[in-house]
């Protein structure tokens, strides 16, 4: 599936007043964009205190923003994050001026989605965001973390290859019965399976 040619912008932090909002800005050139709202070159992935402008150069806010350019980036693509104060009227102009400068609002979940689409992510990495940031209790917190650092899809891919073995040796017992060797019971294909069945009721 080809990644999206589109610039996407969003604010990244919760709604409501605080002292610190987020803006994240994804896509394939973010020059204009960063150019148009940062008062000076941004060096790749250093925090850099800013000056945030609007479209007549007048001052809308100051903090810090961050350039990570393609591919080394959540979403894969260039990313831009701009930090500064988290009161919804200045994010919603800095949001607001991003937009004008070509970018459009993201759906929800679009930047982890772009993260997929990127191989940032697998599927259960990515499901793994959504179910961290609604975990209730530490116990969902902790198991959604474990699929955010891939530590579910690892398992997963340890319990398929170790069944691709057990289905070979079961196969090599069925096309040579007349071998000397059982296959089967030369590889411990009963204990092996009992290992297995623990290990998938320990993942799930």
């Amino acid at each position: 599936m080809p990644a999206p040619a589109d610039i996407i912008a969003a604010v990244a932090t919760p709604s409501g007043r605080g002292g610190i909002g987020v803006i994240r800005v994804s896509g394939p050139d973010l020059g204009r964009i960063v150019a148009g709202v940062v008062d000076r070159p941004l060096a790749p992935r250093v925090a850099t205190f800013a000056t945030f402008l609007g479209a007549q150069g007048e001052v809308l806010d100051q903090g810090l923003a961050l350039l990570f350019p393609a591919p080394a980036s959540y979403t894969g693509e260039t990313v831009l994050e701009l930090q500064g104060h988290g009161g919804p009227a200045v994010l919603a102009l800095l949001l607001n001026r991003c937009l004008d400068l070509g970018a459009r609002l993201a759906e929800p979940g679009e930047f982890t989605k772009r993260a997929f689409l990127n191989g940032k992510l697998d599927l259960a990495q990515a499901e793994g965001v959504a179910d961290l940031i609604e975990a209730a209790t530490t116990t969902a917190a902790r198991a959604a973390a474990r699929s955010l650092t891939g530590a579910f899809s690892s398992e997963i891919h340890a319990a398929v290859d170790a069944l691709i073995e057990l289905r070979m040796f079961s196969e090599a017992t069925l096309d040579f019965p007349d071998e000397d060797v059982e296959f089967i019971r030369a590889a411990d294909a009963a204990g092996k399976l009992a290992a297995l069945r623990e290990r998938l009721a320990a993942i799930l």
